[in-house]
């Protein structure tokens, strides 16, 4: 999507909508135009009807005025739906980039905040297009045009009026002013309210089994105290403005039936000015006592506009690039250095090595020595801050996401599963996938029996992050995920923390599959059981590569000897 001259991509958005919105307010000028109709039609019965007794001219005068409303109701509900529309296709038009933007800044600044806040950002805005505040700011303008009127009916009747316009304009300058704070401590004591509350879902079994649940909802209670202590404060704010400039507005209207009614008895106006006025000056005041009304969802709307345009310029739309060829012939990662997402500290340096096909790579070290942190690398999840990881030479960047995760398996240390079915999760959601395709992953990775064991099958729904399987069952199911569609490089962290001597045995067959299949397998493993499928070793200590090479040299270098530690030759095309 482009971006506008200021950078905004909701702007922009906005912006393609320009002919609806010229259309909207072609419509709010024939509202206005015709919102004159019920004041002239009260002064015309004043004025014509009730002195000269005409019947006929009432008649005719209430038809009019009749058709004159329908035409106006008509016209309000036409702009009504077009700007619901407007919002519901922003909402369509930027959903799917503001979605890929949550899923980037997990990866590129998990710290950030709340992880659905976009979304809400994004319904933030919608929905305020769809409510009557954008209808108010549209009417605005013709402030003027009823003033003008106002001072043709007579100079006091206008003053009256442009007095009350001044003070309803303050007092919204008033409501942004005393509002904007406010607002900011809500929405962030909402986003810290949301993740307390996430964060207990997701741990709930140690928090109950460890008997933290008073001190975890106490924590809650705490900021639940301090956000609506934010909201109250503003929905006070707003809330009272609003209510001020309605009992103004209806002090004014009484006011200039007051001057009317004065200028009656002067004989400077007729009798129908003084109803006439006093509608005309209700309907000019009422575009500002409504965005008074609605300046609560108006801020609100600003600012999850600078929010989202924040997210989207840190995280700016990716051309795909062109297509490479499938990678077959090595991985080589180059001189490498990384460091966490939205953290300085490097925890990887020099890292370099080359896999061949055929190769399988064991990665072992002491706890936070940075093994995991080079599976993500290899995978493409984080970015190296020097050097390159390439696959045929092509790094990692050159590659649009969807592209490379076919060429890409990976069971993270973490697993997790997605809501859906066996068979969806396997397949890694393509609705392209065939069931042989499907099979022939699980039972790459020895599941394929227990999956039919099952009540439903490759048709078992496992619940949201798959709570309704074991640890193990979970594992074995991921390395089936990353098995599918015979990826060239299969990354594997901590693939047997789950496993018992099955699960153990499944695992080492399926990494001898990836090397028979002329695939490359890195293993990032703790216990000597799972390196019994390689043929290579790297050592990472502190962020350091300290030592790779053949298996049985490394581990001779950098641990004790294990006589159970069986040393499996690399697999050569012929067998």
């Amino acid at each position: 999507m482009r971006k506008n001259e200021s950078g905004s991509e909701i702007a922009a958005a906005l912006g393609a909508y320009r002919g609806a919105f010229i259309g909207i307010g072609v419509f709010s000028g024939f509202i206005n135009i015709l919102a004159l109709s019920g004041s002239l039609f009260m002064m015309e019965v004043y004025d014509r009807v009730i002195p000269s007794g005409s019947l006929p001219t009432l008649a005719g005068l209430f038809a009019l005025v009749t058709i004159l409303y329908f035409f106006q109701g008509s016209l309000e509900l036409m702009r009504t739906r077009l700007l619901t529309r407007i919002g519901a296709s922003l909402d369509q038009s930027l959903g799917s980039r503001v979605f890929d933007a949550v899923i980037g800044l997990q990866l590129k600044a998990p710290r950030a905040g709340e992880s659905s806040q976009p979304l809400r950002d994004l319904d933030t805005i919608r929905g305020f297009l769809s409510s009557s505040g954008p209808g108010a700011f549209f009417d605005m303008p013709w402030l003027p045009f009823y003033l003008g009127i106002c001072f043709l009916f007579h100079q006091l009747l206008g003053l009256a009026v442009l007095s009350g316009v001044i003070f309803l304009i303050f007092l919204t300058l008033l409501t942004e002013i005393m509002s904007r704070v406010p607002t900011q401590e809500t929405a962030r004591q909402g986003v810290a309210r949301t993740r307390i509350l996430e964060m207990g879902r997701r741990n709930a079994e140690a928090i109950v089994a460890m008997g933290m649940t008073g001190r975890v909802r106490q924590r809650w209670q705490d900021v639940s105290h301090w956000y609506i202590q934010a909201q109250q404060s503003t929905s006070d704010t707003s809330g009272g403005f609003a209510g001020l400039g309605r009992v103004f507005r209806m002090l004014l209207q009484s006011g200039v039936l007051a001057v009317g009614a004065y200028l009656v008895i002067g004989q400077e106006a007729t009798s129908g000015v003084i109803i006439a006025g006093s509608i005309l000056s209700a309907r000019a005041l009422a575009p500002i006592d409504l965005a008074i009304s609605n300046w609560k969802s108006f801020a609100a709307a600003r600012q999850a506009k600078a929010r989202l345009d924040k997210l989207l310029a840190l995280l700016p739309e990716q051309k795909d690039p062109m297509a490479l060829p499938k990678p077959q012939f090595e991985v080589a990662v180059q001189n490498v250095a990384a460091s966490p997402p939205d953290v300085q500290r490097m925890v990887l340096q020099d890292i370099n090595f080359v896999l061949k096909p055929g190769n399988g790579l064991g990665v072992i070290g002491p706890s936070a020595s940075g093994k995991s942190s080079l599976a993500r690398l290899l995978v493409g999840v984080w970015s190296p801050q020097r050097g390159t990881v390439a696959l045929d030479g092509a790094p990692l960047n050159l590659w649009s996401s969807e592209a490379l995760g076919t060429h890409i398996g990976y069971l993270p240390q973490n697993v997790e599963l997605l809501e859906g079915t066996v068979a969806e999760n396997i397949c890694r959601f393509d609705p392209a996938a065939t069931p042989d395709k499907i099979i022939a992953a699980a039972k790459a990775a020895s599941i394929h029996e227990l999956i039919l064991s099952w009540p439903q099958g490759y048709d078992t729904p496992i619940g949201e992050h798959g709570e309704n399987l074991s640890s193990g069952q979970r594992q074995r199911l991921a390395l089936a995920r990353a098995l599918f569609g015979d990826p060239f490089l299969v990354v594997l962290d901590e693939p047997n923390s789950n496993l018992d001597g099955d699960g153990e045995e499944a695992l080492t067959r399926a990494m001898l599959g990836v090397r028979q299949r002329q695939g490359i397998v890195v293993v990032v493993a703790h216990r000597p059981s799972a390196l019994g499928a390689c043929d290579l070793v790297l050592t990472v200590q502190q962020g350091r590569q300290q030592a790779f090479g053949p298996k049985e040299e490394v581990l001779a270098r950098v641990l004790q000897p294990n006589p159970g530690l069986k040393v499996i030759p690399k697999p050569t095309a012929a067998s």
